[in-house]
Formats: structure tokens, C-alpha cells, sequence
């Protein structure tokens, strides 16, 4: 069980209003992971996810490269450990 972590991320670019939060949300679930989405103020995305690290860094490659209607400039990653506390994928509004 150790290879259950968190990562916390947080999206820059043209990433709002080009259904980024739906297309997370597709994709975290598709890799069986728990956490959520959601739009921040400063006009980034928001995503906290758990799971195992391996379908985790798979999740962030397509964080970095988004649906085709986005333009990512960069993704800040931090890792942490699994707290268990999710059960699902969410989008949060």
C-alpha cells in the first residue's frame, strides 16, 4: 500500500471555459483515482487527486497536455501522502 499518494496540482493557461474540468474528471476516473476539480479564482485549475503513483503521474501527463480546446502553459505539482478521504472523482463548481 505504499505507493498510495496525493498530488495536489494547479493548471496555468487557457484553461477555463474549454472544458478542462470535464475532461479531468474523465480521465482521473478512467485511472480509478479519487479527489476533484474546480476553477480557481486567478483563472487556473485546481486538482487534488489520490491514487497509486504510477496511474498518478500518468494523470498529470495528460494535465499537462489538457483537451484540445486548451492551451497549457505549465502545471505545478506537489506531492503528499494519501489520506483516503475521497471516494470518487468530482468536479467542483
Amino acid at each position: 500500500m505504499s505507493d498510495l499518494v496525493s498530488v495536489q496540482a494547479k493548471v496555468h493557461g487557457h484553461v477555463q471555459g474549454v472544458f478542462f474540468r470535464d475532461f479531468t474528471s474523465r480521465r482521473a476516473r478512467g485511472l480509478d483515482l479519487n479527489g476533484y476539480v474546480r476553477n480557481l479564482p486567478d483563472g487556473t485549475v485546481g486538482v487534488y487527486a489520490e491514487g497509486e503513483r504510477g496511474k498518478l503521474e500518468e494523470f498529470i501527463r495528460h494535465l499537462k497536455t489538457g483537451p484540445p480546446s486548451a492551451t497549457v502553459d505549465s502545471v505545478e505539482v506537489a506531492w503528499g501522502e494519501y489520506s483516503g478521504s475521497y471516494s470518487g472523482f468530482s468536479i467542483r463548481y
